[in-house]
């Protein structure tokens, strides 16, 4: 896989053997941490380490006893999944933890690839109806018990234009399509599989063009596809992520994208997008929510289980909480209630004040907010959107 080193480790001493997590996870009890300190090796397919490296080294740094080093690496989302199986049908599963959004959480939760997490480990996690957001909450029983919230957000879908090359901006979805035609190869989104504004604005169109049934992409989204395959007669290509959008946003090569307060705030930040930048909502907007989340494949040893479980336990607590409001990423990022800005640290806070948009807090309250597909309706979206829609267009 281009891009993807990890190096396989194997469990040090201390433990049974070198017995590794069944793939059926008949746990008789709650693994033993490791006697002696052993390498993690996480995966991160969502940009998430933005947001959680800082604490994850924390807790490296507090735990060497358990913990003496920590490997990490980036892998395109569509590409993790075949990865993981191949590993697990060889029985030589070399990655602890993924970091993901719902994307490739949905693609293992339909492959059986991930550690049921809940209620296996309940009792050495904190009781998290407890702990979370409303919003996280209510992400979390997307996840059906394979991942663990770790970050959260209201997500989109917001549209990012730039002021001076669009004087008319859109109100609705029927004037964003009537833009588009009017100013051909202006407007840019990525491929929905590997993009989370993408993946927000394909989930928010059946509530701002009143289809059927929102939550079913199979029955209840005839206006939604038309109306994608329409605009995409207008849109030179799909990237492959987020990242060449707002490159190609912030250079000038298109005026408007798809967006999400994250993918607003940290681009103007990093100086890939001018500060100028505008967002706009359309007509019968509603929020999708978004989060992202720790899993463990199936076939990971026994104690590493038991580690990585212990560090998503620190993940949860408000210190490594606070961390996660970064540079905006993620805007806002905890997932854990009362963990205000003015825990964060003083560089996320400088930087929320001089780039976030005070009508966020507006935005959020005063607009409803949506769970986004099930990781089974997920899947087969993204499978329409990649054959019906992506087609010859993705690069």
């Amino acid at each position: 896989m281009t891009g993807f080193t990890v190096s396989r480790r194997h469990v040090l001493a201390g433990m049974a053997g070198t017995a590794t997590l069944g793939l059926n996870n008949a746990w008789a009890e709650i693994p033993p941490l490791p006697s002696e300190p052993i390498t993690l090796n996480l995966v991160d397919v969502a940009g998430n380490l933005a947001l959680t490296q800082d604490a994850i080294e924390t807790y490296r740094k507090k735990n060497p006893k358990l913990v003496s080093k920590i490997t990490y690496s980036k892998a395109p989302a569509p590409e993790l999944p075949g990865k993981l199986k191949a590993q697990q049908d060889a029985k030589r599963v070399d990655i602890d933890g993924v970091l993901t959004g719902i994307d490739v959480l949905s693609a293992g939760v339909e492959q059986k690839l991930w550690v049921p997490l809940l209620p296996d480990f309940q009792s050495k996690l904190p009781k998290l109806d407890d702990i979370y957001l409303a919003g996280a909450a209510k992400m979390q029983s997307q996840a059906q018990n394979q991942g663990v919230c770790i970050v959260f957000c209201d997500a989109g879908p917001l549209l990012e234009y730039m002021p001076d090359k669009v004087k008319k901006v859109p109100t609705t979805a029927e004037e964003l399509l009537a833009w588009a035609k009017e100013n051909p190869n202006k407007f840019l989104y990525a491929r929905p599989a590997n993009s989370g504004p993408a993946r927000i604005f394909m989930m928010g169109l059946p509530y701002l063009l009143g289809d059927k049934d929102p939550a079913d992409p199979v029955k209840g989204w005839d206006k939604t596809w038309d109306y994608l395959k329409e605009l995409g007669k207008y849109v030179e290509y799909y990237p492959s992520g987020t990242a060449a959008v707002m490159k190609e946003l912030g250079d000038g090569t298109r005026s408007m994208i798809p967006t999400q307060p994250g993918w607003d705030i940290n681009p103007r930040a990093l100086g890939i997008v001018p500060k100028e930048a505008k967002v706009q909502t359309l007509k019968g907007f509603h929020w999708i929510m978004d989060a992202h989340f720790l899993c463990i494949p199936k076939g990971v040893a026994p104690g590493k289980v038991a580690v990585m479980i212990d560090l998503l336990n620190y993940l949860l607590s408000k210190e490594a909480q606070a961390t996660t409001y970064d540079t905006g990423y993620f805007y806002p990022g905890p997932a854990v209630k009362d963990v205000p800005i003015t825990l964060a640290p003083p560089e996320s806070q400088k930087v929320i004040a001089e780039y976030g948009r005070p009508e966020y807090a507006a935005m959020i309250a005063d607009n409803p907010h949506e769970l986004p597909l099930t990781p089974v309706n997920l899947v087969a979206a993204f499978k329409y959107w990649d054959e019906q829609i992506g087609t010859k267009k993705t690069k």
